[in-house]
């Protein structure tokens, strides 16, 4: 069962949420937390598919409060995917303007209480039982990581090609990581072995996965750097992550 809700972030600000449900007794509860595009069909159907591993879901869109709704995402996505490089190029600059709001510092504070907000629909859910896990993909990804970082009630991330925070942030988290990489993302991967060192110091489980053959948003179905073998070897670790751990 699947339906869309309206929550209230923090500032009194409308939160729509697509919320999916599992059809016997839930094993726990997920916020699955958007790429970059916005909520997405894509991310609509990766909820689903949680709910169908047994998971009460919610997908908050938190990125219509930076000035992306989620035809306007929608729509950049399919342009940022052409075939066609000039349309690629002529998109950026439209991409830049849209995803400024996004990108203001006050922005990444409004974003977690969201999130938190959102957390906080799943504790109230029947059957959840405060086994609450986060996974985020690109921007989410990155979510996921700041989402652990403030609230301890999460239990597992799993965290597909996010940017991770700084060492102060990450010394916070309480839960288990699973961070999913394709090596052919070159900041990510310069960037892996600070992480590492970092979740180390900090005492945070850290369970790095780098697909050799795969790029950045190898996850994305729709996407043209979709790799069907990554994603679905990554399927696999991350719902038996959650089983695990929820």
């Amino acid at each position: 069962m699947s339906d869309t809700i309206t929550l209230v972030a923090p500032d009194g600000e409308r939160l729509d949420a697509f919320v999916a449900r599992p059809d016997g007794d839930p094993r726990g509860g997920v916020v699955v937390i958007h790429e970059i595009w916005g909520l997405t069909d894509h991310i609509v159907d990766v909820a689903r598919r949680f709910a169908r591993e047994g998971y009460v879901v919610v997908a908050p869109d938190i990125l219509s409060h930076g000035g992306v709704a989620p035809a306007l995402g929608a729509e950049l996505f399919a342009l940022m995917n052409s075939r066609d490089e000039a349309a690629r190029t002529a998109a950026q600059p439209r991409m830049r303007e849209a995803l400024a709001g996004a990108r203001a510092p006050e922005y990444a504070a409004w974003a977690v209480g969201a999130l938190t907000v959102a957390v906080d629909w799943l504790d109230q859910q029947p059957g959840v039982d405060a086994r609450i896990g986060a996974v985020g993909f690109c921007f989410g990804g990155t979510y996921a990581f700041l989402l652990a970082a403030s609230d301890e009630r999460i239990r597992a991330v799993a965290a597909f090609y996010g940017t991770a925070p700084d060492p102060e942030r990450i010394a916070a988290i309480r839960a288990p990581v699973l961070a999913l990489y394709g090596a052919h993302d070159p900041a990510l991967m310069d960037a892996l072995p600070g992480v590492r060192e970092a979740m180390a110091a900090a005492g945070v489980e850290f369970t790095p996965v780098v697909y050799e053959d795969a790029a950045h948003a190898f996850f994305n179905d729709t996407g043209a750097r979709y790799d069907p073998d990554a994603a679905a070897d990554a399927w696999q670790r991350v719902t038996e992550f959650f089983a695990a751990r929820l």
